[in-house]
């Protein structure tokens, strides 16, 4: 769509809305984890039948493939954070993670040989790493800190329905029509999510430009700053928490070349990013772990045990939005500690799963509910609370972060160590219960998830200490 005439782009009240934005980042989202889960279920054929990789090899250049993606994912997460707050727009660096993807999509599909497969996933890491980390800022920027976990809970659900769909249908697919059938819904996928990112305006730019009134669409993470309208009480109020948050003027240069890292001496914050890390663990370990009791436990073939992968995503798709919503009315503390603390009982209740049959099988499956409910709400709180810390510290600061502040980094950096645990969980799952067995390994897991949960009950939702003492 062009511009109309004066200038003033053609549907740019719906197009900087905060429905359609909001919409274009859950689709971005949704691509994202539907292209990588696509790509399970045929990567061993790419390998063996592209590649020309022995049969007994396959598992591991399939790990080394997952571990490229996830190493990129770590590295590029905080640059893209960089990236994003000291650039104007953040529309350039979207389509930018888009054409990550369009390429290693292709590259992938196309690639006859293992490296070219490597650099496919390598650039599918970054896509990852940019597009979250975009998504989460443009969010923020559409709805404002207040109504962000709400907006998490419903893009969070988008992300579970992808992650719950794309291995049956990438399986299918390849099935019946071989991997022309399952490019083909890849590019059109692809192309979808492109128009809705060419479509989208944001709505800081509309609003700059007079496009829109300052009213329209959501808002603006910086509206709350203040103005002349507050009454005296809430300005004594504000001057005591900037004084919380003020930073000293003298300040290392990495810290002046980088400013969020000024912000990690805050107890909340380190406490919310080791939620994401643990989060990120979990997710791993089961990840890793389901397969192979499903197989060893009740002689499940792999699309049995790919069933029962459903009644995490399943429960996760229900209990995402109303995780979101109760960050945003009762706060990121008890959000994250009661989501964390229901997997503490989760995890010691499966030492119970023993072999068996029917019965055996429906306990699992109930417990692994259960699991997706605890696990689907760690994410918003951490996400959250992150957020509202750096925006009291810019508050406090307004110039030393730069115009743009320093929220792309948030979640930069929150992609990363929710990565970097994706990446250690299934080994540390693997290691504990091939040492220690399943039951045990479950045992130690619920002690790191209760821990956690004490920790978010301690830090998260409470002031730092003083910056400058």
């Amino acid at each position: 769509m062009g511009p109309s005439k004066g200038g003033k782009p053609a549907g740019v009240e719906w197009r900087s809305s905060e429905g359609f934005i909001l919409a274009t980042a859950a689709i971005s989202l949704f691509t994202d984890t539907f292209l990588y889960g696509l790509i399970v279920p045929v990567s061993p054929f790419l390998l063996e039948k592209d590649a020309g990789i022995p049969h007994s090899q396959i598992q591991t250049y399939t790990s080394a493939m997952l571990a490229a993606y996830a190493g990129a994912t770590v590295l590029a997460s905080p640059l893209s954070g960089i990236l994003a707050d000291r650039t104007p727009s953040r529309r350039g660096l979207f389509l930018f993670a888009l054409l990550c993807l369009m390429a290693a999509t292709i590259l992938l599909f196309l690639s006859r040989t293992i490296v070219i497969m490597v650099l496919a996933r390598v650039l599918q890491g970054i896509s990852c790493a940019f597009v979250w980390t975009m998504a989460m800022v443009i969010c923020l920027d559409t709805v404002g800190a207040d109504k962000m976990g709400r907006a998490l809970g419903m893009i969070f659900s988008a992300v579970q329905v992808g992650t719950l769909v794309a291995p049956v249908i990438g399986g299918v697919l390849y099935k019946a029509s071989g991997m022309r059938g399952v490019m083909a819904l890849a590019l059109a996928l692809l192309s979808i999510d492109l128009v809705m990112r060419l479509f989208a305006i944001e709505k800081k730019t509309a609003q700059e430009a007079g496009w829109v009134s300052k009213g329209e669409g959501g808002t603006n993470v910086h509206a709350s700053e203040g103005g002349p309208h507050e009454e005296q009480p809430l300005l004594h109020k504000k001057d005591e928490m900037d004084e919380q948050y003020k930073l000293s003027d003298h300040q290392p240069w990495i810290v002046n070349a980088i400013p969020y890292l000024a912000c990690l001496s805050d107890p909340s914050l380190l406490t919310a990013l080791l939620g994401s890390t643990i989060h990120g663990i979990l997710i791993g370990s089961f990840d890793s772990t389901i397969a192979t009791v499903a197989q060893s436990f009740f002689a499940f073939d792999s699309s049995q045990a790919g069933l029962l992968y459903l009644p995490i995503g399943l429960a996760g798709l229900v209990s995402s939005p109303i995780t979101g919503w109760a960050v945003d009315r009762h706060g990121t503390k008890k959000a994250a500690v009661s989501c964390f603390a229901t997997m503490v009982p989760v995890l010691v209740l499966l030492r119970l799963v023993q072999p068996g049959g029917a019965h055996q099988i429906i306990l699992y499956v109930v417990l692994l509910s259960f699991a997706g409910i605890g696990l689907s709400g760690c994410a918003a709180p951490a996400l959250v609370e992150g957020g509202n810390i750096i925006e009291n510290y810019h508050k406090a600061n307004p110039t030393f972060f730069g115009e743009n502040g320093p929220y792309a980094m948030v979640y930069g950096v929150n992609g990363a160590v929710f990565n970097a645990g994706m990446t250690i969980g299934p080994t540390v799952a693997g290691w504990l219960k091939e040492t220690i067995g399943y039951g045990n390994m479950n045992l130690v897991l619920a002690g790191v998830s209760g821990l956690t949960a004490l920790l978010c009950f301690i830090y998260l939702g409470n002031r730092p200490r003083r910056a400058t003492e």
